[in-house]
């Protein structure tokens, strides 16, 4: 992994499969369930579902948990104390994916994960169920980025589309039956056994994994080793790199932490209605805009062409997207009168569509117009955001919602698939978990920012008017229509 910001912006000149130097691909022409991949390809799509189950289940049972704990005035940090912890946990975990491989922090990330549901499960106050969901988050952050690395070092490019397909295929199924079985679990046998249950699916990908990371830790430490004996026995005075050493940059890490409280900081801001949220706002702004900057690569806010662009592009369509989505629910209870369960499945389509996006970017033909591909998942996307505004017209069908939502989903499986195929292709094999990382703290910065955003206005607008939706929507619409423009700077020249 490079140490310095300087040094990632190499990557963005060409993609690191167009270059000279490069090795010719493999010979293997299976697919990502052919033998030599199939376990493998089971074992991070289980740990996908695993997360994408959790997500949809633990958000159903949370109001009830908050109840029961006497806790509702803390409800909001069980979130944010999750998308906290991760930003350390992300940057921590591309650190060590690069530094030693991504067995320890994957097997790490899941560990941790399971031990955030067994003690959130368990607590007996609100302020110990918060810490759970830290703990979680911590286990999550580490285990995203980790998949990144697998994807980009067990499997050969023209897989990669197909892999990034099958991860938002895995969030179908939980999308569609997840509240369904969470809600049945917390009125029958109630809210502590959502959390409970779900560490016991944790065997499965584990079971799956562990044969095949270990043996691409193996050849990981293999090809150092021989590259390293090679440089030793080299009779020409040509310089070879230096071993990487295994300590993590303690700068980067210092930096996530100074990312981590910063962002708590300003959601803790968010929670006071008062002058004083100020301080706290001021102070996190204080930490956070100088750690972004320097983790990730150097002319990201500029769209850089290459690898900058990509990685803005991350968090521009997620911030998006997913701001103008948790007001969509709120929209169609309060202006038009949907109970919350019509009001949330008129999301469904969505998560639908999107795995329809992803199994589209896959196809073979794909590779040749990533930036066409993003380009149209970005208008979808602002298409779905207005349209989603139209149902605060009372003539228009709520259902309207639904349909234009489809359309987004297909977008965002478009636009989020590609970008990842995009940041493998323009890293190198020893800054793959660097990249992977920067590419999920823009994705969780984009949602914290446009949520806060999408937050001030709507009280400023006017708190539950249509008004304040159709501020929301109409900004959301605009950021999305600054990703369809700035898009082609994906393309190096």
């Amino acid at each position: 992994m490079t140490l310095t910001i300087t040094s990632v912006t190499t990557h963005t000149h060409r993609p690191v499969h167009d270059r000279e130097t490069d090795p010719p691909p493999p010979a293997d022409l299976g697919g990502v369930m052919s033998g030599r991949y199939r376990a493998l390809t089971l074992g991070i799509v289980s740990c996908v579902l695993l997360v994408a189950f959790e997500a949809t289940a633990v958000n159903t049972a949370m109001p009830v948990a908050a109840r029961d704990l006497n806790g509702l005035g803390l409800y909001a940090f069980a979130f944010s104390g999750y998308f906290t912890a991760s930003l350390l946990a992300m940057v921590v975990s591309g650190e060590w994916s690069d530094k030693r491989g991504p067995l320890g922090p994957l097997s790490a990330g899941i560990t941790t994960f399971g031990v955030g549901l067994l003690i959130a499960g368990t607590a007996q106050n609100m302020w110990t169920f918060v810490g759970g969901r830290a703990v979680q988050g911590l286990g999550g952050g580490l285990l995203i980025v980790a998949l990144y690395v697998v994807v980009g070092r067990a499997y050969p490019e023209r897989l990669r589309p197909s892999v990034f397909a099958a991860f938002s295929s895995a969030w179908v199924l939980p999308s569609i039956i997840g509240p369904v079985i969470s809600g049945t679990v917390t009125q029958q046998l109630g809210w502590r056994w959502v959390f409970l249950s779900i560490p016991v699916l944790i065997a499965l990908p584990v079971a799956l994994m562990l044969p095949e990371l270990r043996r691409l830790q193996a050849v990981d430490a293999a090809a150092a080793t021989a590259t390293a004996h090679a440089g030793d026995a080299a009779a020409t005075p040509t310089p070879t790199p230096a071993p990487r050493g295994w300590a993590l940059d303690r700068r980067r890490i210092l930096l996530a932490l100074a990312l981590a409280v910063g962002a708590g900081l300003l959601q803790y801001a968010g929670q006071l209605l008062d002058v004083y949220a100020l301080i706290p706002a001021a102070a996190g702004l204080a930490l956070l805009v100088p750690a972004v900057t320097r983790l990730l690569p150097r002319g990201t806010f500029r769209a850089a062409r290459g690898l900058p662009t990509v990685i803005l592009l991350r968090g521009i369509a997620a911030g998006a997207f997913f701001a103008a989505e948790a007001f969509i629910p709120l929209m169609l209870v309060t202006q038009r009168g949907l109970s919350p369960t019509l009001a949330g499945l008129s999301l469904t389509s969505g998560g639908v569509s999107w795995a329809l996006g992803s199994w589209i970017q896959g196809r073979p033909w794909a590779g040749r117009h990533r930036s066409l591909l993003i380009r149209t998942g970005f208008l979808m996307c602002a298409f779905a955001i207005a349209g989603a505004g139209l149902a605060l017209v009372p003539a228009v069908p709520a259902y309207v919602v639904a349909v234009v939502w489809t359309v987004g989903g297909l977008g965002m499986g478009l636009t989020i698939a590609s970008v990842g195929v995009l940041m493998l292709a323009f890293s190198e094999a020893d800054d793959t978990g660097e990249n992977s990382a920067s590419l999920q703290v823009s994705d969780a910065l984009g949602n914290v920012l446009m949520a806060g955003l999408a937050g001030v206005l709507f009280s400023v607008v006017g708190t539950g008017t249509g008004g304040g939706f159709a501020a929301i929507f109409a900004t959301m619409t605009g950021v999305a229509l600054l990703g369809a423009a700035v898009c082609g700077r994906t393309r190096v020249r």
